[in-house]
């Protein structure tokens, strides 16, 4: 294929533009993924595939599949993505339904709820830390970004398909719903009060709660937990004014403390 107008690649179109790809995939109910190994996970875990664009380099990759294939040239990728494509590979996907929050809780001992976490490489990387570490589900506050969105995917290199996650429909109310499935909440703050991580029996079920990227949780929120926790900062970080870590790496830290304190 030669045209970037060509309709049939309108899934590809424009990814870099937030808005409007978030419009037109919760219309078509669809996701893109990059690259074959990120595209091979998302297939080993159920996700149907629409169509891949590839440049003619990466045709044999895929030969195994029974899917539209469209090949382009490499200027032609990047004038419908907006972005020079490197790994020369993208599927579209189709979204499979989310579960019901009470549905997720059932099986689960370990959880993480992410309130209002706006930046999708971050949502990428917690849910990459959330798979490696152990961590048996993910739950998102209503406004917290989309996991399946290209940079999320990207980041975490597929691990958003390895872990089962589900989204709150009611902030008011959802945290008392996880309290009521026997979870202890447990909400991460840098504020000095709060218990050491470390040092806190997590119990037979437990849910850590993880705040925005610039104001951490909200107050209603660290009202709302049985208890706050924080992850002990040296004394000389301290007497630098370095009191917090970037969400992230809190996450991979917070997230070895709660695997590691199951009963």
């Amino acid at each position: 294929m030669t045209s970037a107008d060509d309709p049939r690649l309108a899934d590809f179109a424009r990814l870099r533009e937030v808005e409007l790809r978030k419009s037109l995939e919760a219309e078509h109910g669809l996701f893109i993924a990059e690259g074959e190994k990120v595209i091979r996970r998302a297939l080993a875990t159920g996700y149907p595939p629409r169509a891949l664009m590839l440049t003619e380099r990466r045709l044999p990759a895929f030969a195994d599949l029974d899917v539209p294939k469209y090949v382009v040239p490499e200027e032609v990728a990047e004038a419908v993505t907006g972005f020079a494509v490197h790994r020369g590979a993208l599927a579209s996907m189709s979204r499979l339904p989310l579960p019901a929050v009470p549905a997720l809780l059932a099986p689960a001992r370990r959880i993480l709820i992410l309130e209002d976490l706006v930046d999708h490489g971050n949502v990428g990387a917690i849910f990459r830390c959330a798979a490696a570490l152990g961590v048996d589900a993910v739950i998102l506050s209503p406004r917290c970004a989309d996991p399946l969105y290209r940079r999320a995917v990207k980041v975490s290199m597929g691990a958003v398909f390895a872990i089962p996650y589900a989204r709150m429909t009611n902030w008011y109310a959802g945290l008392e719903e996880v309290r009521e499935a026997g979870f202890t909440l447990l909400a991460l703050t840098p504020n000095r009060a709060a218990e050491p991580i470390d040092a806190v029996g997590m119990g037979e079920r437990a849910a850590l709660m993880l705040g925005s990227e610039g104001d951490g949780l909200s107050s209603r929120w660290l009202r709302e937990a049985d208890r706050a926790v924080r992850i002990p900062m040296s004394e000389r970080a301290m007497a630098m004014g370095v009191d917090s870590l970037n969400v992230v790496a809190a996450a991979a830290i917070a997230c070895h403390s709660l695997v590691a304190g199951e009963d």
